[in-house]
């Protein structure tokens, strides 16, 4: 199974936290092992000052207070979730919890 990052920046604004985020989730798996195939996206919007997150899983999961979603599509089932005045630690813990997140709502 597989966890892997991506980022889309278009402004420094978040580049330190991206940074941090980014290490961080490759550390995920050492600790607990990744049981559902799973791409995190950080990206920003133009107009936007936030930091923008998809997490999307190979299978369901469940969702997650705070994350929208899931929308099906071709490569999985993303949730999304925004981020404005966090810290890279808070993020942090949020996308741990949607990427160990278990299975569906029922």
């Amino acid at each position: 199974m597989g966890l892997k990052t991506s980022h889309k920046c278009l402004t420094k604004v978040w580049a330190a936290d991206v940074a941090a985020v980014e290490a961080a989730i490759s550390q995920f798996a050492v600790h607990r092992p990744v049981t559902n195939d799973c791409q995190v996206v950080l990206f920003e919007l133009e107009r936007d000052e936030h930091l923008h997150v998809n997490v999307t899983h190979k299978r369901p999961t469940r969702t997650l207070r705070g994350w929208a979603g899931p929308a099906k599509l071709p490569g999985g089932f993303v949730h999304n979730r925004v981020f404005a005045d966090s810290e890279a630690v808070d993020i942090i813990g949020e996308i741990r919890r949607m990427v160990f997140a278990d299975g569906p709502q029922v």
